[in-house]
């Protein structure tokens, strides 16, 4: 168990969240339980925070700490507390003044400084809403978001399309990694370095989705944070188990930071002109390389082949979203609600993308069909696995649904590039998550991965499910030709999108991090 070496502070700014038409939840953390904690908001006005300790927040010897702290490989569980408290009583479109107050247990007094919290803006109510996702404490966040509050100034909200950092369970990668670029440091303009990040989340709402990186695999008090995150298996696999939360996957940290233990990973909310739809569209990240010695998406690795407690089982879905399945009922009511049917923007909001140059969104996003070849003795001798394009959920059964109830804006990531689609019935799908560094985009000599001699036919380029991508509309990058490109997907050139809901627009901004002096510059726009 690992105890803080330094004074008691706060370990992050306060942050709000969940905000209803006279609410807002405001949450911050220490590394003391302490004695009292509470908001003091508006003339004097003030509220008691209610405490929980995270239980799966740790560290190990792959931690970047401060390097006076020793980790072992098998993860120390960080003494981490969680203080929140929700604001009631307040009018839309009246900010209040707030800060939070922290009393350790020796009497010492931490407070924060003064930031400004408002409930659900009304109807009418202009907005620049900060469209993200996969930061994952990658090199060119901190200035992503900089460079945010520098062009657009404070957001009103985030909606934050999942990924939010490495290894959930890993306390640092959240608060304090000793690289600067830990996750609420970045969004609250604490980063070290050469940029700061954005002071966002103190002062505006933020929305999340469930992206793969927020789950965590089977547990283990031995096994490093790393090895267990990549170890979640089906709950079918882990049935006979006494614990599935245990023997499976889980997001309990992520829940924990979020208050939404035991809460649907789906939900819909109104934020002024807008409904909001985020899904829980994530599944397992495996490798695509067909090397044996790879516990991959398309096969299990040699060794493992006699031993299917070590099956990775492909690249398996977390939350079905299939026909029949609790979160597609539950989109087919909220697609047909009052709350939805009179918001002027209809958004959908989940991490997997479906319209994408990128290499993430191949194969099909479906459950993966095993084929196991055997032996005359019975041995396995190959496991491999399918995803027919025909059972693609995302594409054959929500695209359909969302298109034909007018939802206008389709939000993605996990490609970690820019790029977007329209389809025929005007729906604009984005992906807009090169925020701090790019895996590249597979068109012409920049393929994909892919099984060449598999039953299913898998794209090595271009976007598997039909659309072409949209050129940007004011000022698209060059190829080495001339020709306008249809993406962004650079190292050193970090993209960033604000949704105006007073204008209808939603615009992209690029900025070249080689060139630090220069302003972030408007590539595209579009209408919705």
């Amino acid at each position: 168990m690992m105890t803080p070496l330094r004074a008691p502070q706060l370990l992050t700014d306060p942050w709000l969240l969940q905000p209803t038409s006279t609410s807002i939840t405001v949450a911050w953390f220490t590394e003391f339980r302490g004695i009292k904690h509470r908001v003091i908001y508006g003339e004097g006005l003030e509220q008691r925070a209610t405490t929980t300790q995270l239980t799966r927040a740790r560290e190990d010897a792959q931690s970047r700490l401060d390097s006076t702290l020793q980790m072992t490989e098998a993860p120390q569980l960080r003494l981490v507390w969680r203080h929140a408290a929700t604001v009631t009583g307040l009018v839309p479109g009246q900010k209040h003044f707030y800060y939070v107050e922290s009393i350790h247990e020796d009497g010492g007094v931490i407070q924060s400084r003064s930031f400004t919290l408002a409930p659900a803006p009304a109807m009418g109510t202009a907005l620049k809403i900060l469209l993200t996702s996969d930061h994952q404490l990658k090199p060119m966040v901190a200035a992503n978001l900089q460079k945010v509050m520098e062009t657009i100034g404070p957001v009103n909200a985030v909606f934050y399309a999942g990924d939010l950092v490495n290894v959930p369970d890993r306390a640092s990668e959240w608060f304090d990694d000793a690289r600067g670029n830990a996750w609420f440091r970045c969004l609250q303009g604490r980063a070290g370095g050469a940029y700061r990040g954005g002071e966002l989340l103190q002062n505006a709402p933020i929305f999340t989705a469930v992206g793969n990186h927020e789950v965590m695999g089977r547990y283990s008090e031995h096994h490093s944070l790393h090895a267990q995150f990549k170890d979640p298996v089906p709950v079918s696999a882990a049935a006979q188990q006494n614990s599935l939360r245990d023997q499976s996957f889980n997001t309990i940290t992520y829940d924990e930071i979020f208050g939404s233990v035991d809460a649907p990973k789906y939900y819909a909310v109104t934020f002024g002109d807008v409904r909001l739809i985020v899904l829980y569209v994530a599944n397992v990240f495996r490798s695509p390389a067909l090397t044996s010695s790879t516990k991959g998406k398309y096969q299990e690795r040699e060794q493992d082949l006699q031993h299917p407690d070590q099956w990775g089982h492909g690249q398996h879905i977390f939350e079905s979203i299939a026909p029949n399945s609790p979160q597609y009922q539950w989109l087919q009511t909220e697609l047909k609600s009052e709350a939805f049917q009179k918001a002027k923007y209809k958004v959908a909001m989940w991490h997997h993308p479906v319209h994408s140059l990128g290499g993430n969104v191949v194969p099909a996003y479906t459950d993966p069909v095993p084929v196991i070849d055997r032996d005359a003795a019975g041995q396995v001798r190959r496991v491999r696995y399918e995803y027919p394009q025909d059972a693609d959920y995302l594409m054959h059964d929500i695209l359909p649904l969302l298109e034909e109830a007018g939802v206008q804006l389709a939000l993605y990531g996990h490609c970690h590039l820019w790029n977007r689609f329209v389809s025929q019935t005007g729906t604009h799908y984005l992906e807009t998550s090169n925020v701090g560094n790019s895996y590249g985009a597979a068109v012409r000599d920049h393929s994909r991965i892919v099984p060449a001699t598999y039953q299913e036919n898998y794209a090595a380029t271009g976007n598997p499910n039909g659309l072409e991508p949209v050129v940007p509309t004011i000022a698209p990058l060059k190829g080495l030709t001339g020709q306008p490109l249809p993406y962004i997907a650079s190292n050193s050139i970090t993209v960033f999108t604000i949704l105006d809901t007073g204008t209808g627009t939603v615009s992209s901004y690029r900025f070249d991090t080689q060139k630090p002096d220069a302003p972030a510059l408007k590539f595209d726009e579009f209408s919705l």
